[in-house]
């Protein structure tokens, strides 16, 4: 069996559906952040695929990954050390907590 492009894109979509899933469920702040993380890896799997599938010569796909990726560390870092200071506030973890900034 020979693994093609729409093999990427389906694994991109289910982790995509997964962060989104999980965002919308998840009581927890951190559950909430690695399930966005989750929709941006499924954004870069995309990405990459159709960069290397659709004849990119000049790197955009993976340029944009790349970006995405900058883009997902710097967003959990803030997320995190915002939650951090709501935290030494509240002293709990649940979303239901955190109704005001």
């Amino acid at each position: 069996m020979v693994i093609g492009m729409y093999h990427y894109l389906c694994i991109g979509l289910i982790l995509f559906l997964t962060g989104i899933i999980g965002s919308m469920l998840a009581k927890n702040v951190i559950k909430v952040l690695i399930a966005i993380e989750f929709m941006l890896t499924g954004i870069n799997i995309n990405f990459v695929t159709f960069a290397a599938y659709c004849g990119n010569e000049k790197f955009d796909g993976f340029i944009m990954a790349l970006f995405y990726s900058g883009l997902g560390a710097v967003e959990l870092a803030v997320a995190l050390y915002i939650f951090y200071l709501m935290f030494k506030k509240k002293e709990d973890e649940s979303i239901e907590a955190y109704t005001e900034l």
